[in-house]
């Protein structure tokens, strides 16, 4: 999907979010493990909302979406607000950046969106490719309970002054949840009607760190979403910290 209106009402309809916050988690947990950020990569930055809360941090960082729509907001934020940073249109499992990275960050469930887990372990495959050994790569995903009891075929509503958003969720074989999200835009007295679509999959832990080893990284940690705790069975979103510890390729 292109998500064409959604990127237009994505900064309003996630307004729950806190980047400032998430970047501070972040940093955090980084230091926890004792790894300077150095050149980090956004990956799947979407409007680059926590990518610009990273960079007002000092973290010289960069981020990637497969979204134009996405993108063109994220470019025109760093405008407003002087902050001198790049953004690449490349899909996560087709990543070919100029030179390595000595960090990765990819939140709010965007591994998810791949529903093909061969796409999940080319993505990861590339980020390992252009890691530097001993670099970082950390990234939460909406785990198998959430798809399966928060999800699964609930709807859910969203009222803003600016946008109607009825957000629709069929759940199918393996955790994959389609979304069918309908806006009703306000223009005068009238309403506009557009339709998106697209699906997400949960996979388990064990999935992904096979997944991780398989590609040169070693996991370091788990953690329930915003902690430093366990997952609980009960968890919507957990944290993975990977660690690279061998290479899997080299650039060319």
């Amino acid at each position: 999907m292109s998500y064409g209106i959604f990127a237009e009402f994505y900064d309003e309809l996630t307004l729950n979010v806190a980047y400032d916050k998430r970047a501070a988690y972040l940093a955090v947990l980084l230091a926890k493990f004792g790894h300077n950020a150095g050149l980090t990569l956004d990956l799947a930055c979407g409007t680059g909302s926590l990518t610009l809360e990273l960079a007002k941090m000092g973290i010289d960082i960069y981020g990637v979406d497969a979204s134009e729509e996405m993108l063109a907001i994220a470019n025109e934020k760093a405008f407003e607000q002087n902050i001198d940073t790049m953004f690449l249109r490349q899909k996560m499992q087709e990543l070919d950046l100029y030179g390595t990275i000595d960090t990765c960050i990819c939140s709010l469930d965007s591994i998810n969106h791949l529903t093909n887990i061969d796409d999940v372990e080319k993505a990861f495959s590339k980020v390992s490719l252009f890691m530097n050994k001993g670099g970082y790569f950390v990234f939460d995903v909406n785990t198998v309970y959430k798809h399966k009891e928060i999800l699964a075929d609930n709807t859910f509503v969203y009222d803003t002054d600016d946008v109607y958003c009825v957000w629709q969720n069929s759940l199918k074989e393996n955790n994959v949840v389609d979304i069918d999200l309908t806006f009703f835009v306000p223009e005068g007295e009238s309403y506009f009607r557009y339709d998106e679509s697209f699906c997400e999959r949960a996979y388990t832990e064990h999935e992904l760190t096979e997944l991780l080893n398989k590609t040169g990284f070693e996991v370091q940690a788990i953690y329930g979403d915003m902690g430093f705790n366990k997952p609980a069975e009960t968890e919507q979103r957990i944290v993975f910290v990977a660690k690279k510890i061998s290479d899997t390729g080299k650039i060319n």
